[in-house]
């Protein structure tokens, strides 16, 4: 009898690792699906670290964990700092393992946790590129027209900025999670947890109107109740979306790079701008540690520096003397 878990557990694909590493892997996958509720996205990539470690592993002749040893661990590591490997990534990276290696000593597969002393690169916060007030207006003006497309993904653009949502988070959206008397989404985000966010005036009215005269072009006999359709009748993929956003940021005539992540920076940035309570943000942006947040207030600050720049007298040039 084929093994269940395969059908919902990323862990369990095919693989052609030594048949001891990969069932380690796997086992550590259905405790993250049936115990602490993991995301797929989350699952697919530690999934993929921890199989590029025994990959690497096993081209040294380890065939089991209980024979995996930190300096060989290591070697792993550093063998990955000259690829094109950001520092977040590497750092994802060994918290995976990390984490596994944990699992492997409560399952009493290994004696000893032989992350412990492994070192990761320190990891520096980017602060986030944003869009000014006049490009978010030029960008959610591009989709003009009257037609469903036009409707659709003017409620799109809309929803984005007016939320702060991931773009994973709005591929999902069903029409469940909407209320517009209320003014609010309720979003599952990063563990499955739900949180309330609120809508705003002109992406209720986007929303109101993409549903009232524009859903009903791209339902199919199978469609179910996503809220955001494709030309099949299915939910728009995240690379769909992103495709949309970098089109209408095209046509807005904006030369930055624009991606949906840009509209949650710019979210963010703008609400702190205008005042807003950090600690409000953080709620609506779905993150556990307001220290994630606060990244913000460097944009901020920064803007605020330029101003004082350009504007405080004692910062221009001294005009010629009488």
């Amino acid at each position: 009898m084929p093994d269940s878990s395969s059908e919902t557990n990323p862990f369990a694909s095919a693989s052609e690792l030594p048949e001891r590493l990969a069932e380690a892997i796997r086992d550590f996958g259905n405790v993250l699906t049936l115990e602490r509720g993991r995301s797929d996205r989350t699952l697919e990539a530690y999934e993929s670290d921890l199989r590029q470690c025994a990959a690497h592993l096993a081209g040294k002749g380890v065939r089991d964990w209980k024979t995996a040893s930190a300096a060989s661990v290591m070697e792993w590591l550093y063998s990955l700092s000259g690829d094109d490997y950001t520092v977040a990534s590497l750092a994802r990276k060994l918290s995976a393992l990390r984490m596994f290696a944990r699992h492997l000593v409560r399952e009493r597969v290994k004696p000893d946790d032989f992350t412990e002393l492994l070192q990761g690169p320190k990891l520096v916060r980017h602060v986030p590129g944003t869009l000014s007030t006049q490009e978010i207006d030029a960008l959610l003006a591009a989709p003009s027209g009257g037609d469903p497309h036009s409707l659709r993904d003017r409620a799109i653009l809309e929803l984005f900025y007016s939320s702060g949502l991931r773009v994973s988070e709005l591929a999902g959206l069903m029409l469940q999670q909407v209320d517009l008397d209320g003014g609010f989404l309720r979003v599952f985000g990063k563990g499955s947890k739900e949180r309330v966010v609120p809508i705003g005036g002109k992406a209720a009215d986007a929303l109101t109107v993409y549903l009232a005269s524009a859903r009903s072009h791209f339902v199919k006999p199978k469609t179910g109740s996503q809220l955001f359709l494709s030309e099949r009748g299915t939910a728009l993929s995240r690379q769909m979306l992103w495709v949309l956003v970098k089109k209408y940021a095209k046509r807005a005539g904006i030369t930055k790079t624009v991606k949906p992540h840009l509209l949650r920076h710019s979210f963010a940035t703008h609400l702190l701008s205008g005042g807003a309570d950090l600690r409000a943000i953080q709620e609506m942006l779905g993150h556990a540690n307001i220290a994630t947040t606060q990244i913000y207030t460097a944009v901020e600050g920064k803007r605020l520096i330029d101003q004082h720049a350009r504007f405080h007298p004692r910062n221009q040039e001294p005009g010629p003397r009488g």
